[in-house]
């Protein structure tokens, strides 16, 4: 039986974790929050093969990623950007492309800025984006909820840490439920 579009599947699916990086820690302050469901859903794509994909908008002046999500970062799954949209790098555009997976689960910070045009971007090009809700940040909260609105009038789906993880295990009783089971507890 075909699943609905709106469901996203370990086969079609990639995670993209935009610039959660620790030099915006100490301005946003849910900051800690999105971190820790991204390393949630880090844990959950590992256990079914679902690539990864980390930007950092200019390292230089914002740092590296957060502590928490260094472990999880090697020279093949981190991009460093200018543009607030990843999309308007050429090479960014590339990697997505090897990656060969239509469904974008996207977390990080500015969820207005870089997470916003990012994800608009990527609507605009034909991928299908699920904006995991609790797992975006801005320093401002109203900021997000606009950003939120936003996507979702432009077409993103809207969604939260956990309906990713249970879409992506899709029953009860199997070894990797039991697995992610701790993450979601």
């Amino acid at each position: 039986m075909m699943r609905h579009s709106f469901i996203s599947q370990t086969s079609k699916t990639m995670l993209l974790i935009i610039d959660l990086q620790a030099g915006l820690e100490p301005v946003i302050s849910d900051f800690a929050h999105a971190v820790n469901q991204t390393d949630k859903l880090i844990n959950a794509a590992m256990a079914f093969d679902i690539p990864y994909l980390f930007t950092e908008q200019n390292p230089s002046k914002l740092g590296k990623s957060s502590e928490q999500l260094l472990p999880f970062i090697n020279s093949n799954n981190c991009y460093h950007k200018m543009h607030f949209s990843a999309c308007q790098e050429a090479q960014f555009n590339r990697q997505l492309t090897d990656f060969n997976r239509q469904q974008i689960v996207v977390t990080g910070t500015e969820s207005h800025v870089c997470v916003l045009q990012t994800c608009l971007d990527l609507i605009a090009n034909g991928y299908q984006v699920f904006v995991v809700e609790d797992a975006i940040a801005s320093r401002n909260e109203k900021h997000k909820e606009l950003a939120v609105k936003q996507l979702s009038a432009a077409g993103a789906i809207i969604t939260c840490t956990e309906s990713v993880i249970f879409q992506w295990l899709e029953k009860a009783g199997t070894e990797q439920f039991r697995a992610l089971l701790q993450l979601i507890k």
